[in-house]
């Protein structure tokens, strides 16, 4: 697909987050206030942000609608990304605030966390986890990710605490 029609795509995505609730608003909202491109690029996640702060769909997303709630969950997840920062977006915990928050949006949207089963179970434990930095809690979640999202999903590789505090931990043994 060209790049306009891509650009139309994204277009139409972000007017569609208007119309999806508070999370979806605040994600519009914080793309317009700080002037996030959003584009289509070709990788191995559905969506990423960019250490200039782009955010970038994958290409499978523009055969679907523009209003699909997996599209729009994931604008909403990498967002997140972006007000966290790199230091906290790179770790487990930053992920898993993300993933909270997005499965959260997809249940609100679609009354299910997943159509597949035995994904929708996966999400339901992490959904349950308490948000926090409890070192076991962060170690079972990662876990869990990579068993919903595969071994080529390496959560394995970021630290657990966001890096500061992981750098702290790893110096003196004592968390946060």
């Amino acid at each position: 697909m060209p790049s306009s029609a891509h650009s139309a795509w994204v277009d139409e995505l972000l007017h569609h987050l208007e119309h999806y609730g508070p999370e979806a608003g605040a994600a519009l909202e914080y793309i317009h206030r700080h002037r996030t491109k959003v584009g289509v690029h070709d990788q191995p996640t559905g969506a990423r942000w960019t250490i200039d702060r782009r955010l970038e769909m994958h290409p499978r997303f523009v055969a679907a609608a523009a209003d699909d709630p997996s599209a729009v969950s994931l604008i909403i997840h990498e967002v997140r990304h972006l007000q966290q920062g790199p230091l906290t977006a790179l770790s487990v915990y930053g992920e898993m605030e993300a993933w909270q928050l997005q499965f959260a949006f997809i249940r609100s949207v679609t009354g299910h966390y997943h159509a597949d089963p035995a994904h929708a179970a996966i999400i339901e434990q992490i959904m349950q986890q308490p948000l926090g930095l409890d070192r076991q809690v962060l170690q079972h979640v990662r876990e869990l990710m990579q068993r919903y999202a595969g071994k080529a999903y390496r959560i394995d590789l970021l630290p657990l605490y966001p890096l500061h505090r992981e750098i702290v931990f790893r110096l003196t043994g004592r968390g946060p």
